[in-house]
């Protein structure tokens, strides 16, 4: 090797430890971001760090994180990682399947040793100290069980059904489990879960609303008694910002309103705000447009409709409770939706406190193995 060779490897050398010098110079001293416009979520922020979240490895896998999040210009290297993917034929991405018709699907999540039962103890154990209370639960599945057919050939995925099968067995039979999975399977051929999001669409918590009627003895109303508005065509969803996946086509937004529409006043509980109506119309001109709901997701929520001699109802919710709730304003006289990833009171006592006897627990099936929130049902104390 010449001495050219060496100096030219040694202009490399210094040019790339530069760079890499400079990458982390950036990193230091740009202000941190709360929040990811392209990812549409909450980024990592600095962990506080102690001698035991050092010693139980919590705060180096938080500070990992906190680095990933926050490395500069994250959301373009995101973008160009995905965009390779898609040129090589790549159908997967940070957890998302690229599916057939331009479908983008979530992975189901991954589960720990015991971790599905013990969630089942908690609503069984909030069931024995309630047992006034009339108890439903939904637990809605995500696309990628009931769109099989529009996962990439590679994939084979039940372990979302198994894990629906174990919950419906499990719960205390006087607990009514609620199996939406037939009438959605059934009309999988519609859209009924969104393309490039991971809740389902309106259309899809209908399905699942006329599932519940029957179950609960209320009739649901027909497809044909309600107006459908579409409030936006251009929503790309929570899966189209994770995934990095580009050059799709955007979701439409459709609202089901009760042509024979009457009162509703929402009363956001802990912002100490009230709205007339359960849609925040201006959310459609925003990134995360399915806010168009409830302006997503609060603590409390409490609704009063025009039927004032009907039941009360108490909800507790994920976000897929956002685009069906609407359909039950129709049945009940209150509505109160509690999401217990927000809410610190007692949920029995809310219930005794407004006289309310029946009670849905409404999760998409992601949520419920991933949020430990419902863990904490019984000892939720105002």
């Amino acid at each position: 090797m010449n001495r050219y060779d060496k100096l030219s490897q040694s202009v490399v050398a210094i040019m790339f430890l530069l760079l890499i010098g400079f990458v982390l110079v950036l990193n230091l001293i740009l202000p941190k971001r709360e929040f990811s416009e392209a990812e549409n979520r909450k980024l990592e922020q600095l962990p506080a760090f102690s001698f035991h979240s050092f010693i139980s490895g919590k705060f180096t896998t938080n500070f990992e994180k906190f680095i990933t999040d926050q490395f500069v210009a994250r959301d373009v290297w995101v973008g160009v990682k995905s965009n390779a993917d898609q040129a090589i034929g790549k159908k997967e991405s940070n957890g998302v399947y690229l599916g057939k018709d331009g479908y983008l699907i979530q992975k189901f999540a991954e589960m720990k040793k015991g971790e599905l039962e013990e969630k089942i103890q908690s609503i069984n154990a909030f069931h024995t100290v309630t047992p006034e209370l009339n108890k439903y639960v939904i637990l809605a599945p995500t696309a990628v069980s009931v769109l099989q057919s529009k996962l990439p050939k590679y994939v084979s995925e039940n372990r979302e059904l198994d894990a629906l099968h174990t919950v419906k067995t499990s719960l205390i039979s006087s607990i009514r489990y609620v199996d939406v999975y037939p009438a959605l399977s059934s009309h999988q051929n519609e859209s009924i879960y969104y393309k490039t999001d991971h809740h389902w669409t309106s259309k899809g918590a209908y399905y699942a609303y006329q599932q519940l009627g029957r179950e609960m003895g209320f009739k649901p109303m027909k497809e044909e008694e309600f107006e459908i508005r579409t409030v936006t065509e251009d929503f790309y969803g929570s899966l189209y910002s994770k995934s990095g996946f580009r050059n799709l086509h955007s979701d439409s937004i459709d609202l089901y309103v009760p042509k024979n529409e009457g009162k509703v006043t929402v009363d956001y509980v802990e912002e100490q705000q009230s709205a007339n109506s359960m849609y925040m119309m201006g959310n459609v001109k925003k990134k995360d447009k399915y806010t168009v709901f409830f302006n997503g997701n609060h603590s409390l929520i409490q609704i009063k409709t025009s039927h004032r001699e009907g039941k009360k109802l108490l909800v507790v919710k994920d976000s897929y409770a956002n685009s069906f709730v609407p359909f039950l304003t129709s049945h009940f006289s209150e509505i109160y939706m509690v999401d217990l990833r927000y809410y610190e009171g007692d949920v029995a006592a809310l219930a005794r406190q407004h006289q309310i006897h029946d009670m849905l627990i409404l999760y998409n099936m992601n949520t419920f193995i991933e949020d430990p929130s419902i863990n904490h049902l019984t000892n939720k104390e105002g």
